[in-house]
């Protein structure tokens, strides 16, 4: 590889990853006016739960997640609900998806639309099999488990300005890292040799992109779309990886001894979800 080549495919990336900051930090900081609000929708029993989980889930943030995980720890929801924002969860995919104009930009409607039917539909028959399982009771006073809240409960500007920033760079640096490391493997190895390879394993896509996807962390969802925009990944496997990428929200479960056998359980849910909806949608799209 030339340093020419090099050379542009790091200023790409770095216009390409200084769109992305901009757009999310603004997304961050409209969402945290709303974020309390938002999770006392979520406390709404049995099966009003899963379908407004699903729905708030779609948010592009990995915060929805971990908000999701404090709340089912403290049995204010259930498990078809904490199921469903799982599923529907994309952290910053959508993001991406929408701050790289092109013919794969349209993609995100379908996407959407399945990653919110199947969190529902998923959630809600968990809590009819799941139908002895307690939910706490709470006061109308809701409490705020926010992640940034229980550190800076009186500190605004840390709510509103500070956390969004550093959430913001965050993604930045993930972003701008995989758009240069993709960027310099597919210039060193070939961008027709990669295809290729890609293509030849293509019924594997969907199993890949789910181990992918659970990974706990911001950089999964990213990846999965630069691949997806760059025509390297299949949307069926887009699909089955951004369906288990639950973001950090698995790490709250993991973190706590009492929930590990509910952190599998769930985990374990969405990975199989995402397996049988990521080839049912390949087999639809030809793959």
């Amino acid at each position: 590889m030339t340093w020419e080549l090099a050379r542009e495919i790091i200023l790409d990336a770095l216009k390409d990853s200084a769109l992305v900051l901009a757009f999310v930090f603004l997304f961050h900081v409209i969402l945290s006016l709303f974020e309390d609000k938002m999770a006392k929708l979520l406390t709404q029993k049995r099966f009003v739960g899963p379908v407004l989980g699903s729905v708030f889930g779609i948010i592009p943030q990995c915060g929805t997640s971990v908000l999701a995980a404090d709340l089912y720890l403290k049995k204010y929801i259930t498990l078809g609900t904490i199921v469903a924002v799982f599923l529907s969860c994309s952290d910053e995919a959508l993001i991406l998806l929408l701050t790289h104009p092109s013919e794969k930009t349209i993609m995100v409607l379908p996407l959407i639309g399945i990653k919110i039917v199947i969190g529902m539909a998923a959630g809600v028959l968990i809590d009819l099999i799941y139908r002895k399982q307690e939910i706490t009771e709470h006061e109308d006073k809701f409490e705020d488990v926010t992640c940034e809240e229980h550190h800076h409960e009186h500190v605004k500007l840390h709510k509103y300005l500070i956390h969004p920033l550093i959430h913001s760079l965050e993604i930045f640096a993930y972003v701008l890292v995989i758009n240069v490391a993709l960027g310099l493997i597919i210039g060193s190895v070939g961008e027709e040799n990669f295809s290729n390879f890609v293509a030849s394993n293509r019924y594997l896509a969907p199993l890949f992109s789910s181990l992918i996807g659970l990974i706990p962390n911001c950089a999964s969802s990213v990846l999965l779309s630069e691949l997806f925009i760059d025509g390297h990944l299949a949307f069926g496997g887009l699909v089955a990886g951004l369906l288990v990428n639950s973001g950090l929200g698995v790490m709250v479960l993991l973190k706590n001894k009492k929930s590990l056998k509910s952190a599998f359980i769930i985990l374990g849910i969405c990975f199989g979800v995402a397996i049988i909806v990521g080839y049912i949608t390949c087999l639809i799209a030809g793959f």
